[in-house]
């Protein structure tokens, strides 16, 4: 089932507590490569760093790729609800007056997997920054401009 289909109910009777560490999926409207566009990608990146100096989040890695996000990071205060709902309604509300543009920028729902402390979390961070090469968008990975890791 496509996850526009069912994205809103992926949370549904999932709690998220403080301190746990989470890998984090979000996923543009219709997968429209908005990001693409490296300001709309730095405005996104904007949120999660406001969510850190808000104390929010600890993040450990993220990397915006064209339609999507991957975000590993230790959640502080709030749920993972909360958390989502401020980064999507914020960067929907710049990133769309950037464009002159209305309407929705994610698709509704996110997908998380809660990690125990005892992995590797160096494995999942380099999964995630790794997604620009995978994807053939660069050779390097320091050539791409949306990526973040705290062992870098």
């Amino acid at each position: 089932m496509p996850v526009a289909a069912n994205g809103c109910h992926l949370r549904k009777g999932r709690g998220s507590e403080s301190g746990r560490i989470y890998l984090l999926t979000a996923v543009a409207h219709q997968r429209r490569p908005m990001f693409s566009d490296w300001r709309a990608g730095r405005l996104l990146v904007e949120q999660l760093r406001s969510a850190e100096e808000a104390a929010m989040v600890t993040s450990m890695a993220w990397v915006v790729m064209p339609d999507h996000l991957h975000w590993l990071f230790e959640l502080q205060q709030g749920s993972l609800a909360e958390l989502m709902c401020r980064i999507k309604s914020r960067s929907s509300r710049s990133i769309n007056l950037l464009r002159g543009e209305q309407g929705r920028l994610w698709q509704p729902g996110y997908y998380d997997r809660a990690l125990r402390r005892e992995e590797d979390l160096k494995d999942a961070a380099r999964y995630i920054v790794m997604n620009p090469l995978r994807a053939g968008l660069v050779t390097c990975i320091g050539d791409y401009p949306l990526w973040d890791a705290i062992w870098v």
